[in-house]
């Protein structure tokens, strides 16, 4: 699945001109024959260590589950666990 993201990413940025260029001008018949994958909205964030989909933190690029276990073990800088 993380391939296929990658794929995907790839596709987005080859045909981001061609894609604005078409909407700027109306012509929906010409974007409608491009890749489906080559638009944007298919892009789904996953974790860059596990490719979870779900419960993806940005700033990070992680995983809730992941971000917790590194945080845990200290190896993102800045961040500790609170207690009080």
């Amino acid at each position: 699945m993380k391939a296929r993201e990658v794929k995907r990413a790839k596709l987005v940025a080859k045909y981001a001109a061609k894609r604005a260029a078409l909407k700027e001008a109306g012509d929906y018949a010409a974007l409608d024959k491009l890749p489906k994958n080559a638009s944007p909205v298919r892009l789904h964030n996953r974790c860059s260590l596990t490719g979870r989909p779900k419960g993806y933190m940005r700033h990070f690029g992680l995983s809730r589950i992941q971000f917790r276990e590194m945080a845990s073990q200290g190896l993102i800088p800045g961040v500790k666990k609170a207690s009080w």
